[in-house]
């Protein structure tokens, strides 16, 4: 590993005059605060305001009283904003960058690409928006005399609990669709991630989000959630399946419906017949890329017995030779956990793997020499089911290689779990390894790739199976959870009972007619 422990210097746009303005937004009338930090040097960069109950349903009042006249705005103006906004977020994505990386430890390659998400949101539901959120006229029971039309409405206040490892992607492009149909938004980042999100606010707001739509309050989660779920009519949540059943739960109570994007122990499989020159670098990317803190990333590696030891000398020689330091260059490739207490975590998971008998092929130490939360990438063997890391998401840069004898035992292996997030498949026929990849139980699953043509598939809805979660982002589905339909029935003359005077079982045996003639005519 290299290691060039030098103390990065804060980026010259995360000034301290400038964070504080960013956090005055979040209201807490309290007086309590949270010591937000850098993650590369532990130093406190700015106290966030802890929104109190009473501040939560301030902030929801306010958005709501700027929702009614969002959506009464028509869709077209409302879609002007974020065709400004998406050309803003493209110019100020150095300036985001920083911040994630100040806030979250991440690596620069990372923390751009995160930048690139909601331009890519927008993008997307720019195109679809107009189609999507347009009523359809549909037909009536009766031909020529009535008809129906779905009407597309606004939730209302869409509630967003965003984690701690995309809080811009997340944060900022959940927010995006909800915003276009018409709601308003009320924002929970995590603490120690909530600059890039309020940033994001502030730019919306410059290309012309009315103020007063989009609210960000923070806290401890159960500070702040049970509040913000009980004002909301409708919550996406992305993070941990404890937690997401929780939420899940109190949404039900309140019979608002809710997104759920949860945990994963993911697997990639490796068929013989793959191209290693390729395997490797997309393994070394699913293990590794955002310090392995990807909800897609790869956590369970099987591979073929003839082929194992080739595919071990080289992912580990690969994993080992890593450049992971503190730096806001694109220099590293792989950068800090995100807290020395999830640090500790990851930690405790690798260490009760090597008591209980595996092997460490290459990393498994904290590295506090490169900064607090620095972990190095870590290969294990021999990682069995009583292991924590065998069966419990680690969410680090932690990942462990199995053996198979056939293809039917690394498909019964990879889908022997109870997450089902993201699967990757690894092989020269596409054919067969797309085979493979229909009988894997996931909500994604990419060929030849670990997980990011899945996740930046806007057109597709990506979303976990089984305790992975409930509903989906992305694609249609993406827009449309959040709204409500309105069935508009028109009957243009009363033909939908029986004439004055008739019999009504003349009326039955007209009826009964009606209904096979339309049968033959393919009108019903």
């Amino acid at each position: 590993m290299t290691v060039t422990p030098v103390r990065p210097t804060r980026p010259a746009s995360a000034t301290d005059e400038f964070l504080r303005r960013l956090v005055a937004r979040v209201p807490g009338t309290g007086g309590a605060v949270w010591p937000l930090t850098e993650v590369y040097t532990g130093d406190i960069l700015v106290e966030l305001p802890q929104s109190t109950p009473a501040d939560i349903e301030q902030a929801f009042a306010t958005a709501r009283t700027a929702q009614a006249k969002w959506a009464a705005t028509p869709l077209k103006q409302r879609l002007a904003v974020f065709q400004r906004a998406h050309s803003l977020f493209i110019d100020r994505a150095r300036t985001i960058a920083d911040l994630i990386q100040v806030e979250s430890g991440k690596n620069r390659r990372m923390a751009i690409e995160e930048t690139c998400d909601p331009p890519m949101i927008m993008s997307h539901y720019l195109r679809r928006a107009p189609k999507l959120l347009a009523p359809t006229r549909r037909g009536g029971p009766v031909p020529l005399v009535s008809s129906s039309t779905e009407i597309r409405v606004p939730k209302g206040v869409v509630g967003i609990i965003a984690p701690w490892n995309f809080p811009f992607a997340t944060g900022i492009s959940d927010a995006i669709p909800a915003l276009m149909a018409g709601n308003a938004v009320v924002l929970k980042p995590d603490n120690k991630t909530a600059l890039s999100p309020l940033y994001g606010v502030q730019l919306l707001e410059e290309a012309g989000l009315p103020k007063g739509l989009f609210q960000v309050v923070c806290g401890e989660g159960p500070d702040v959630g049970p509040t913000l779920i009980d004002q909301a009519n409708y919550v996406m949540f992305t993070g941990s399946t404890a937690t997401g059943k929780v939420i899940g739960e109190q949404a039900g109570r309140n019979l608002i419906g809710c997104c759920l994007e949860l945990g994963g122990k993911n697997p990639m499989i490796v068929l013989p017949d793959a191209d290693f020159a390729d395997a490797v670098p997309g393994a070394v990317f699913g293990a590794f890329g955002n310090t392995g803190q990807i909800c897609m990333h790869i956590e369970r590696i099987y591979l073929p017995e003839s082929r194992y030891e080739e595919f071990k000398e080289a992912f580990a020689a690969k994993a080992a030779s890593l450049d992971v330091r503190a730096a806001y260059d694109f220099g590293p490739e792989m950068g800090s956990l995100v807290s020395v207490d999830h640090m500790n975590r990851v930690k405790s998971h690798v260490d009760d793997a090597v008591a209980k008998g595996a092997t460490v092929l290459c990393g498994g130490r904290p590295r506090p020499d490169l900064g607090p939360a620095f972990f190095e990438p870590t290969v294990l063997e021999g990682v069995t089911k009583d292991m924590l890391c065998g069966v419990t998401e680690t969410f680090g840069p932690v990942v462990a290689l199995h053996r198979y004898r056939t293809v039917d035992e690394a498909v019964e292996l990879a889908n022997d779990t109870d997450y089902g997030l993201n699967a990757s498949v690894w092989g020269k026929d596409i054919r067969a390894a797309s085979a493979v990849a229909a009988r894997l139980e996931t909500g994604n699953v990419n060929v030849n790739d670990s997980l990011a043509t899945a996740y930046a598939a806007k057109g597709t809805p990506s979303g976990g199976v089984k305790t992975s979660g409930v509903g989906a982002r992305h694609g249609d589905q993406g827009l449309l959870k959040y709204t409500d339909v309105q069935n508009l029935a028109v009957l243009k003359k009363p033909v939908m009972s029986p004439r004055p005077g008739q019999k009504y079982e003349k009326y039955v045996e007209g009826m009964l007619s009606g209904l096979k003639m339309m049968r033959r005519l393919r009108i019903r």
